[in-house]
């Protein structure tokens, strides 16, 4: 697969193109069909459709529905926009699925520690960092609480009775 041997900044820029592709595809369609809907030929008032085809029911899926605009509208821009839109959508999708095995390839390529041994390894440094750094403010509290304590004890020998 080519994609395999492509950067994943070249992926990306790829994957782009293609969901721009796929946005104006997606555009053409919708413009296609308001064109379509637009059209006074398809807005009869009488029960048959005015080319004098009948509409199977639409069962909801896409074959039916297809065939029967097809034999109403010869193809025309709207199925030219699907067939892009797919293709797009196809390409696009290759391009996301070409990513995650571009990032193991350049991982093992360049750097015999994967990315995630590093950040394993950052994280070890910054939890070592926040012990010590606990450490030292528990010695402060500690400290603190010993002056609280002795300070308490001369405020009670102040107010205590003084014994004659």
């Amino acid at each position: 697969m080519e994609e395999t041997n492509k950067s994943t900044q070249e992926l990306a820029i790829e994957g782009q193109k293609y969901l721009e592709d796929t946005i104006e595809s997606a555009f053409q369609i919708l413009s296609s069909m308001n064109d379509e809907l637009c059209n006074p030929h398809f807005w009869s008032t009488s029960s048959s459709p005015p080319n004098g085809h009948h509409h199977a029911p639409n069962n909801g899926d896409a074959t039916s529905s297809d065939t029967t605009h097809q034999s109403e509208t010869g193809g025309g821009a709207l199925d030219e926009a699907r067939i892009r839109h797919r293709s797009s959508v196809a390409a696009l999708r290759s391009v996301i699925n070409a990513i995650p095995n571009s990032r193991k390839a350049k991982a093992y390529d360049n750097d015999p520690m994967s990315t995630d041994e590093l950040d394993a390894e950052k994280l070890e440094e910054r939890a070592s960092e926040l012990r010590k750094e606990l450490e030292d403010k528990n010695k402060y509290l500690k400290l603190l609480i010993d002056q609280l304590r002795e300070l308490i004890t001369d405020i009670s020998t102040w107010q205590s009775p003084v014994a004659v």
